[in-house]
Order: structure tokens, then C-alpha cells, then sequence
């Protein structure tokens, strides 16, 4: 579990802990849950120039690349998943 403080584009902030459970995979703000429940099944990019996952509620990693990319991370705590690097970069 690790922790995504962050601020959507109306300027309306959240912190949410990430559970890595498919059944609730983020606690503490109701509007940044949704936006998860939303995407979920989509393809994401894990890093800029990939590689591309589908989200899925146990997978934090797809989970935090949807705050990033549909949101301004603040802070991120906890067991974070590591960024992924990507060969010849």
C-alpha cells in the first residue's frame, strides 16, 4: 500500500492510499476512486514512452500511472511501485 497526495485540474486536491485490491483499490477521496473505476480495463502507459498496461485495481503500478496521467501528483509514499525504465534510454 503507498500513498498519492495530488490535485485535479479545477484545483480540488486528494490523498488516497493505494491498496494494490481489486475490489477497492483506492481509499480516501470518493472523486479519485471514480476516476480509476472509470479507466479500469483501459491501456495506460507506465512511463512516457511506455510500456502500455491495461489498469487493474490490484495492480498499483496502472493505478498510479492513471493519477499521473489524469491528475498533478503532488506526492507520492509508501511502498511506491518503481518507475519503469525502459532499455537504450
Amino acid at each position: 500500500m503507498f500513498t498519492v497526495t495530488g490535485s485535479f485540474a479545477d484545483g480540488a486536491t486528494y490523498v488516497v492510499q493505494v491498496t494494490g485490491r481489486s475490489d477497492r483499490p483506492v481509499i480516501g477521496s470518493h472523486r479519485a476512486a471514480a476516476l480509476v473505476e472509470l479507466h479500469m480495463g483501459e491501456t495506460v502507459a507506465l512511463s512516457p514512452i511506455g510500456p502500455i498496461r491495461a489498469v487493474a485495481g490490484d495492480d498499483g503500478t496502472s493505478v498510479l500511472a492513471i493519477f499521473r496521467k489524469y491528475t498533478n501528483v503532488i506526492e507520492e509514499s509508501g511502498a511506491v511501485p518503481r518507475r519503469v525504465h525502459v532499455l537504450g534510454n
